[in-house]
């Protein structure tokens, strides 16, 4: 496994377990409008490594210890991390964008940057299969597509502390570095860059109508 990669589970997860350890660590790091927009932009970046428990934890790190060795593979380390880090940026200002006037709005977790890697990956190996829970086959895409509908099924529950909004900002991040970095994309996998923009379409439709 990449150095790399297992630095950032390794960050997740010393800052998480902090986290779960101890609320004021938690409340000064997790994404807290009102404290962003009034200056502590630092909580764009470390909310992201903050989670609001194990399995939230486990969930986003077992994603991205599947689909980060194709990112690394394809665009090599250097650009792993500019995805990482530019989907987890892309996924805080989406946030901000759908949430910016409710200044109670609280969330964590590296969702948008796992969504990105994601995204990525799916875009780089189409074809890719995996194996839910270790059993049943499902075509990656299909997984990414299900993980979006999920979260607008979380933004509309706004029952958890889970970065719901920043999964599709960290999707729209990793989808947009992707193909900035691999243009060819845009030939040779035109299907699969139309089969994704889908859920993204449905949030800023359903944003539109007042649904979320």
């Amino acid at each position: 496994m990449n150095f790399i990669l297992i630095a950032i589970i390794v960050a997740n997860a010393l800052f998480s377990y902090k986290g779960f350890n101890d609320n004021s660590f938690f409340r000064k790091y997790e994404f807290h409008m009102g404290s962003v927009r009034s200056g502590e932009q630092i909580r764009i970046l470390s909310s992201g490594f903050l989670h609001a428990d194990i399995a939230h934890l486990a969930f986003n790190m077992i994603t991205l210890y599947f689909f980060a060795p194709v990112v690394i593979a394809y665009m090599g380390a250097f650009l792993f991390v500019v995805v990482y880090f530019g989907s987890l940026i892309f996924g805080s200002l989406l946030t901000i964008l759908f949430h910016k006037d409710d200044y109670n709005y609280r969330a964590v977790g590296a969702s948008g940057a796992v969504t990105g890697v994601l995204y990525s990956a799916i875009l780089l190996q189409p074809d890719m299969m995996l194996g839910i829970f270790f059993i049943i086959p499902m075509p990656a895409y299909l997984f990414g597509i299900l993980y979006l509908l999920y979260s607008i099924y979380g933004m509309k529950a706004k029952n958890d502390n889970i970065g719901h909004t920043a999964h599709f900002g960290g999707a729209i991040g990793g989808y947009l570095i992707t193909i900035i970095t691999n243009p060819s994309l845009l030939v040779e996998q035109t299907f699969m860059v139309v089969l994704l923009t889908i859920p993204i379409i449905i949030l800023f439709a359903m944003a539109k109508m007042g649904k979320l």
